[in-house]
C-alpha cells in the first residue's frame, strides 16, 4: 500500500521502490512506485507535465527512470506549494532559476508558518475562552473589576455551575465581550450596586415601584451572561442569603442587604406571576 493510499504524504525519495526494467514501468506500477493515484498520473500526462516517453512491444506506455526522477521534482515541488503550470515552467525551461524559485518559495513557507502560528494562537486562546467564557488576563479582571475581585472566582463558579446550559450561554457571549465591554459592564454593576446600597438606607420598601426597578436592573445586568427568568432571578436571590460569600458582598455594601435584596427580587417575581415559594432553575 502507498503512502498516499494510507492518508500519509507521497514518498518523495523512492529509496523503497523496485528498480525501473529497460522497458521501464507502466503507469499502474508508476503510481504505486511514487504515491500517487493513476487518474493524477493521467491527469499529468494530459497537461504535458510527465509524459510516459516508453512503450513495450505491447504498445503500452511506461515510464523510463527518466520519467520517474521527473515525477519526483514535480512531488517534491508541489508539496512545497507550487502550483503545477508553475512547476512544468521551471521543469521544462533551461534557462529558469530553480534555486531563485526555491528561495522564493521557502520566504513563502516561513511567511505561512507564521501566520499558522498566529491562528494557533487564536485558537488556543478561543478554546480557553470557551472554557471560562472570559478572554480577560487575571491583571485586566483586577483592574477592570476593582481590587477586591479574584480571578479564581470564575474558576469556582465554573467548577459549581459548568454542566449547565446558562454556563454555556455565559461561556459563549462572555468569549465574544472586548475588554472595552468588560468595563461597561463594571461600570453599569458599579452604579447598581450604589443605587442598591443607597435605597436600602434610604428604607425603600420591596414590592415598592423604585425597588421593583432596581430588581429589573438587576436581572438585566445577569442577563449579560445568560437569559435570566423571573424565576431563576429568585433562585439566584435565595443564593445571596445562603452563601456566606455572597451574603458578605452585599453586606459589605450596606448591613442587611443579602437578605433585603432577597426581598425585593421575590416581590417582584410575584408581581409578575413567580411564586417565590416554589420559584425553581427554569
Amino acid at each position: 500500500m502507498t503512502n498516499e493510499a494510507r492518508g500519509g504524504p507521497p514518498d518523495l525519495t523512492g529509496e523503497s521502490a523496485e528498480p525501473v526494467g529497460p522497458e521501464g514501468l507502466t503507469v499502474g506500477r508508476t503510481a504505486a512506485l511514487v504515491g500517487v493515484s493513476v487518474r493524477t498520473l493521467h491527469h499529468w500526462d494530459g497537461i504535458g507535465l510527465v509524459r510516459p516517453s516508453g512503450r513495450t512491444w505491447a504498445g503500452y506506455r511506461v515510464y523510463s527512470e527518466e520519467d520517474i526522477a521527473r515525477l519526483h521534482r514535480v512531488l517534491v515541488y508541489r508539496e512545497i506549494g507550487f502550483p503545477l503550470a508553475e512547476i512544468g515552467r521551471i521543469l521544462d525551461d533551461p534557462g529558469a532559476d530553480a534555486r531563485s524559485h526555491l528561495r522564493r518559495q521557502r520566504t513563502q513557507l516561513e511567511e505561512r508558518i507564521a501566520r499558522l502560528r498566529k491562528m494557533v494562537g487564536a485558537v488556543d486562546r478561543m478554546l480557553e475562552a470557551s472554557r471560562t467564557g472570559m478572554r480577560l488576563t487575571p491583571q485586566e479582571q483586577v483592574e477592570i473589576f476593582g481590587a477586591d475581585w479574584q480571578p479564581t472566582w470564575v474558576e469556582e463558579a465554573e467548577d459549581r455551575w459548568g454542566e449547565s446550559a446558562q454556563w454555556a450561554q455565559y461561556a459563549e457571549r462572555a468569549a465574544d465581550m472586548s475588554a472595552e465591554d468588560w468595563k461597561e459592564v463594571a461600570a453599569a454593576t458599579e452604579t447598581w450596586n450604589a443605587d442598591l446600597a443607597a435605597a436600602r438606607r434610604a428604607g425603600v420598601a420591596p414590592g415598592s415601584a423604585e425597588a421593583d426597578a432596581l430588581a429589573e436592573r438587576h436581572r438585566e445586568l445577569l442577563s449579560t451572561y445568560f437569559d435570566c427568568t423571573h424565576s431563576m432571578h429568585v433562585c439566584m436571590g435565595r443564593m445571596f442569603t445562603e452563601d456566606p460569600g455572597f451574603t458578605a458582598y452585599f453586606d459589605a455594601l450596606a448591613p442587611g442587604l443579602a437578605h433585603w435584596l432577597y426581598e425585593v427580587i421575590a416581590a417582584n417575581a410575584a408581581a409578575r406571576g413567580v411564586d417565590p415559594e416554589t420559584a425553581t432553575w427554569r
